[in-house]
C-alpha cells in the first residue's frame, strides 16, 4: 500500500564534490566552493568525516568529527567574516 504522504526532506545539504583544489557543497539548490586555501580544515580530512556534515536552523552548518562549524552567511559573504585559526591566534 503507498503511502498517501511524503516524507520530508532529509537532504537539505550534500556534499557534491571533493576534489585536490576543495569540496563543492549543495545547499537548498545553490552551490558552494570552499576552497583548502581558505578552509583549510578539509584538506587533509577523510572523505566519510567531510560528508558527515549538518545543517541546523537552515544557516549552521557543522562536522562534528572534524569540529568545524560554519555560518552560511560566512560562504555567501566571505568578505565580511574573516576566517580566524584558533589554534594558531595570538593575542596582541
Amino acid at each position: 500500500m503507498p503511502s498517501s504522504q511524503l516524507g520530508e526532506n532529509t537532504f537539505a545539504i550534500e556534499v557534491a564534490n571533493i576534489s585536490a583544489h576543495g569540496i563543492w557543497l549543495l545547499i537548498a539548490e545553490k552551490e558552494y566552493f570552499l576552497p583548502y586555501e581558505n578552509f583549510p580544515w578539509f584538506r587533509d580530512a577523510k572523505v566519510s568525516d567531510i560528508l558527515d556534515v549538518t545543517l541546523s536552523h537552515g544557516f549552521h552548518l557543522y562536522w562534528p568529527k572534524l569540529d568545524v562549524d560554519l555560518e552560511l552567511a560566512a560562504l555567501e559573504n566571505p568578505d565580511q567574516f574573516p576566517l580566524v585559526d584558533v589554534a594558531n591566534w595570538k593575542s596582541r
